[in-house]
């Protein structure tokens, strides 16, 4: 997968909009980050991901899920989008998604 991958699966949500965040594109709803690319164009800052689900993630998958020792302390994975899947991304980026949409936004995507 690539960023634009990932943008094409988010900004079919309402609110969802491009922006960037640390000089990297960024996806954001509502001005709060949904995701980033990282400095290296290959990875993708997964924010909303609990530590221990996170250790899960990247125990299950270490080509795909990791994480720095910048990161090891918030709810974020790092994610290798070169060796991921859509079925690695895309529930963990609705998932956030859904944290930060409008309740409206939520009901005109029948979630709500």
């Amino acid at each position: 997968m690539t960023f634009d991958d990932v943008r094409k699966i988010a900004l079919a949500w309402p609110e969802v909009e491009d922006g960037t965040s640390y000089g990297t594109p960024a996806l954001k709803v509502r001005k709060k980050l949904l995701a980033r690319l990282k400095e290296d164009g290959d990875s993708m800052v997964m924010p909303g991901v609990p530590q221990d689900e996170r250790d899960m993630l990247v125990e299950r998958a270490p080509q795909v899920f990791y994480f720095t020792d910048h990161y090891r302390d918030y709810p974020m994975v790092l994610i290798r989008l070169s060796k991921a899947k859509r079925t690695d991304i895309a529930p963990l980026l609705r998932r956030h998604w859904r944290t930060l949409a409008w309740k409206a936004a939520l009901k005109q995507t029948g979630i709500l």
